[in-house]
């Protein structure tokens, strides 16, 4: 759990992003947000490792048919905090038998996280809202059928166009990372 300090820190920066990102979001005020993750601790602890990561949380939209608050990742680049990943403990574990060792995989470190990878769906949203990964790229939810292949997808923004491609799942690459999405 957070300390008191790190909740308030945590709490004030929340909020002068939503100040910032959330004009969109016209009907929910911040007293509603606050309150929404005041009451579920375990969603403070998934936006404070969001930002210790270097993910920068912001709350990007609400959910009127659930009632849910959704914060995504916002930094310019893929959070530095998680790079040099490969996609799964599969392909980590290829890795690590030819002796190179990644620094994690991503969807172990979501899950450590209690966060979501961005679905190329979501991360095409998001890129609606501003130019993210225009020097770095950002794995995302691969679908069962290229995993089963031995591959994963990525985002990335280049020449004002944002492309989603494929690697093999057990590459990893110091410029990628992944962005994360939670829904309080």
């Amino acid at each position: 759990m957070l300390t008191v300090g790190q909740r308030e820190r945590l709490l004030n920066l929340l909020r002068r992003r939503f100040e910032v990102f959330s004009n969109s979001i016209v009907a929910v005020g911040w007293r509603k947000v606050e309150d929404a993750l005041t009451d579920r601790p375990e969603s403070l602890k998934s936006l404070h490792d969001m930002e210790r990561t270097g993910g920068e949380p912001a709350l990007v939209a609400y959910d009127e048919s659930s009632g849910r608050f959704v914060f995504m990742d916002c930094s310019p680049e893929s959070p530095s905090g998680r790079r040099s990943l490969c996609y799964d403990r599969e392909a980590m574990a290829l890795r690590l038998k030819k002796g190179v060792r990644p620094k994690g995989n991503v969807l172990d470190m979501a899950a450590a996280m209690g966060v979501e990878v961005l679905t190329e769906e979501q991360y095409r949203w998001l890129q609606s809202l501003g130019r993210f990964d225009t020097r770095t790229s950002s794995w995302l939810k691969t679908p069962d059928k290229i995993r089963g292949l031995g591959g994963a997808i990525f985002g990335l923004r280049r020449y004002d166009t944002v492309f989603i491609s494929a690697n093999s799942a057990e590459s990893f690459y110091s410029s990628r990372g992944f962005r994360a999405v939670l829904r309080v």
